[in-house]
């Protein structure tokens, strides 16, 4: 019936995640009023109006009128931007070794473990790491069989 809980009150080591790594830098994003709402409006939420959009490291506090008049503010991750995803896969193609691959895959296996993303984005990341770690082994074997 229900689906087995993530496990992720285990100690989580520091500096794993795209923010830490200081790969994405989400505080530097000039976020538009259409871009938060677009994202409110896919996690359900009724926004007339945006109110205020403040950017810390890890979150952004918006605030904003719904479709009732009331003014509403919380935290929000950066997760929940196109943009993220967008970044995400920058990061993801600019990959040009295995290592380099491998480096970044142990990073998006610890987001994808701790922090929520809508399924879309996860699995359009998952499927944009592997085909990428296929190309990248294409390569480095091409590059084996010049060798010789």
């Amino acid at each position: 019936m229900f689906g087995k809980p993530r496990k992720t009150n285990q100690y989580r080591r520091k500096g794993r995640n795209l923010i830490a790594t200081n790969k994405i830098k989400p505080e530097q994003w000039h976020i538009s009023d259409a871009e938060v709402k677009e994202a409110l409006k896919a996690k359900g939420h009724d926004v007339k109006q945006i109110k205020k959009i403040h950017r810390l490291k890890h979150q952004v506090c918006i605030s904003y009128w719904d479709a009732k008049g009331n003014v509403c503010s919380s935290f929000f991750s950066y997760r929940i931007f196109a943009r993220w995803q967008e970044e995400a896969e920058k990061l993801i193609y600019i990959c040009q070794t295995l290592k380099e691959w491998a480096k970044l895959n142990y990073v998006m296996k610890y987001e994808f473990t701790y922090y929520h993303y809508p399924s879309k984005m996860e699995d359009a990341l998952h499927a944009i790491l592997e085909n990428h770690m296929y190309v990248l082994k294409a390569t480095a074997q091409e590059v084996v069989l010049q060798r010789f």
